[in-house]
């Protein structure tokens, strides 16, 4: 989206053209799908956005230095204290996953090297306790982009009135800010894969059905603004920072632009269907303005649609990839947090690419048994009470997410990693992490809680509260320098 983004404001006409153009990439689209011959080589990938924090473990906004230092494979976020990864696709067969999470440590590494320049250190984790209200409105939040500034400005001008954050767990967190602020606490990571067309409306029902069990596994975000709300506080965090509607939209029922979807689909088709049908373009900017191609080799570029689907965050969001030689389709799942070690990283990716096959594979799958709304308020769930919710699920009926994993979705997971043809080692690795944060009950997010809990008791926007917070911050960072995985930590 970066890249096709010029404009700050956009004018009546702009948005009136912008609306004519995707609705003939739609088109356009349709008989691409129908037509053309789409790359189906299953390759997998990863992005992971971190945070930068300072001696005081506090949010450090020397983003773009960092990234000075770095390759084109970082990339800026909208948080000047936040930087991101890229991998490179790679195939998950034999040692791919191992691969992965050496890549990964390197690209770490040398965000670490350009950070500890700048007098700062990373952070991977859900949501940065240390961030304050305070620092969240303050101009510097921001990165100093275009796209940043178009993006706050669109949706503040069809919001029309401050940005509510409203967060009830264990604690209460209530303000209204002046910006989208807040997303910038959000930081995860998200998995790709690429799938041919026929395939992914499957993979995308799979991925949705067990949304809520990979939330559970891997809340790392249980902390916000030194408030303890949900265990995985970045699901509502992100929908209600950057929700254009008013109250009385959302009375009427009109869907979030951060969205978790409303039913089981049959083809890639209906979810950019759906991305026009109910969403007002946030970033109307033309195709020439852009610089973006008609063509890209043989595939149409798509820019209206693209760049239209690039403001509809769904936590298992469809891409459309045009490329010289063929274009290809992938799945991102966004849902999960960064953090909190690279073990755990690529447990939570073996875990979600092994149950994707397996449950694709089903001759009556999931979700031919599993109601959507029972999927949404699963998820819900997962993000409110993280290991300890009770989900769902077809003939268990209710049933605890710890043994859900343990008693069921282990195996299923291990199947599904023995089909795509993982090492039985590696299957074996990272499927256990999985296990130990079951039979510990101990994730990113209870750890949290639980170091936070053997600080003296506090109270919010308190100064005690904000010493308590950095120092089980800086005990985070320690453990995590490690490597060792969450489930292992001590307190």
């Amino acid at each position: 989206m970066g890249d096709q983004v010029t404009s700050s404001n956009y004018t009546p006409r702009q948005r009136t053209r912008y609306r004519e153009r995707l609705q003939h990439d739609l088109e356009v689209f349709d008989r691409h799908l129908q037509r053309a011959a789409f790359i189906s080589q299953g390759t997998i990938g990863l992005e992971l956005e971190l945070n930068l924090v300072d001696q005081d473990m506090a949010p450090a906004p020397v983003g773009q230095k960092v990234l000075d230092g770095l390759s084109e494979d970082y990339q800026s976020e909208i948080g000047a204290c936040n930087v991101e990864l890229n991998l490179p696709p790679t195939s998950i067969e034999g040692l791919g996953l191992e691969e992965m999470q050496g890549e990964l440590e390197r690209r770490l590494a040398a965000v670490r090297e350009q950070a500890l320049a700048q007098g700062a250190a990373v952070a991977m984790v859900g949501t940065l306790p240390t961030l304050t209200t305070q620092y969240l409105s303050t101009p510097g939040w921001m990165t100093s982009e275009n796209r940043y500034r178009a993006l706050n400005n669109s949706i503040m001008q069809s919001r029309g009135e401050l940005v509510r954050l409203d967060i009830a767990g264990q604690e209460h967190y209530l303000h209204d800010f002046e910006d989208i602020s807040p997303e910038s606490a959000c930081t995860s990571m998200q998995l790709h894969l690429q799938i041919a067309p026929d395939r992914f409306a499957d993979a995308w029902n799979a991925a949705q059905a067990i949304a809520a069990v990979q939330v559970a596994l891997g809340a790392n975000s249980p902390l916000f603004a030194g408030h303890q709300l949900w265990h995985e506080s970045r699901i509502p965090l992100f929908q209600q920072s950057i929700d254009t509607r008013t109250q009385e939209l959302v009375n009427q029922g009109v869907r979030p632009r951060v969205w978790f979807g409303e039913r089981w689909i049959t083809s890639v088709f209906d979810l950019f269907e759906e991305n026009v049908r109910y969403f007002s373009p946030l970033l109307p900017e033309d195709r020439q303005d852009a610089g973006t191609p008609m063509m890209d080799g043989e595939s149409p570029a798509l820019h209206y649609l693209n760049l239209q689907n690039g403001t509809i965050w769904r936590w298992n969001r469809p891409i459309y990839d045009p490329s010289q030689e063929q274009a290809h389709i992938r799945l991102e799942n966004r849902l999960l947090p960064a953090g909190p070690t690279p073990v755990d990283i690529v447990a939570d990716a073996a875990f979600f690419y092994g149950m994707v096959k397996y449950l694709s594979n089903q001759n009556r799958p999931v979700w031919s048994r599993l109601s959507f709304e029972a999927a949404t308020k699963n998820f819900i769930s997962a993000a409110r009470q993280g290991l300890g919710a009770t989900l769902q699920w077809p003939v268990l009926g209710e049933v605890s997410v710890r043994e859900l994993v343990a008693e069921h979705l282990l195996g299923q997971a291990q199947q599904g990693l023995e089909a795509l043809g993982v090492a039985e080692e590696l299957i074996e690795r990272y499927l256990g992490v999985i296990k130990g944060r079951v039979s510990t009950g101990q994730n990113g997010a209870t750890w949290q809680l639980h170091a936070l809990a053997q600080q003296p008791p506090t109270e919010p926007d308190t100064p005690e509260r904000t010493e308590a917070v950095a120092k089980v911050l800086r005990r985070y960072l320690e453990l995590q320098s490690t490597g060792e995985p969450v489930h292992t930590w001590s307190l």
